[in-house]
């Protein structure tokens, strides 16, 4: 009966990692299309900086990296999990 308790905590742990981070990953990657269309936008019209300008990218938020982390956190038990069902297989 053990070997099913780590098939369910695994299957669980994935579940909830990827709950955890795709949102957080959904928005940080809708906001960096934003800044970039946005970007693309202001050179169209002719108001973009001149010369070399460095990125103004700000990268996740600290909501999102904790959410990442924890979602990072989940996937290593579910593996850990996933390797507890191989042993005791």
């Amino acid at each position: 009966m053990t070997p099913w308790l780590f098939l369910a905590a695994t299957v669980l742990a994935g579940a909830a990692a990827y709950g955890a981070g795709w949102p957080a990953w959904r928005d940080y990657r809708a906001r960096e299309t934003r800044d970039l269309n946005a970007d693309r936008y202001m050179a169209w019209r002719g108001r973009a900086p001149r010369g070399q300008q460095r990125s103004m990218r700000e990268g996740p938020t600290m909501a999102e990296r904790r959410r990442l982390a924890l979602a990072a956190l989940l996937v290593a038990v579910a593996l850990l999990c996933l390797i507890g069902f191989l042993v005791t297989s």
